[in-house]
């Protein structure tokens, strides 16, 4: 039973809560650890954090592997695809190459982290140059956007 700041009961039949944590994640990219004792290492840091009032209100405790390349790559797709259907209302196309891709999916993935700071890279390289482009007049409703990897980052292009 759980009720808001009205006094309001919410409802809590038929929900699944999902709770995340970074508790641990040292342990998950410690090169030296086999899995059953990242697990064991990992589940030690839960319990050392939470009282076990808490934890044994808990169903199951899902540990996740570090992420891969190739998974990387696809987040990268995922939050770009949004991106586009963004610019789309506006009828902009943007393109954004196979080197600068896999840039944000290296510079975006923090082992401690996991994919977290990706979206806040996309923001920084790409969403915030492109909104100054927008604001400056350089690309207008219809317009066509390319970025390419650079020296120092990504490279936005008026296309």
């Amino acid at each position: 039973r759980l009720t808001d700041g009205q006094g309001r009961t919410v409802d809590f039949r038929n929900t699944i809560l999902i709770l995340t944590s970074n508790l641990g994640s040292a342990y998950l990219v410690d090169p030296t650890l086999d899995a059953d004792k990242k697990r064991e290492s990992v589940l030690a840091a839960v319990r050392a954090s939470f009282k076990p009032e808490f934890l044994n209100r808990l169903d199951e405790i899902v540990i996740f592997d570090a992420l891969t390349q190739p998974e990387l790559a696809r987040i990268v797709d995922l939050q770009l695809a949004m991106l586009e259907k963004r610019l789309a209302v506006r009828r902009i196309s943007i393109r954004v190459s196979d080197e600068a891709r896999a840039w944000l999916a290296e510079t975006g993935y923090d082992p401690a982290y996991g994919a977290r700071p990706l979206r806040r890279l996309i923001q920084s390289a790409i969403g915030d140059p492109l909104s100054r482009m927008l604001i400056g007049g350089e690309v207008a409703d219809g317009g066509a956007v390319t970025v390419e990897k650079g020296a120092d980052g990504l490279e936005l292009h008026a296309a």
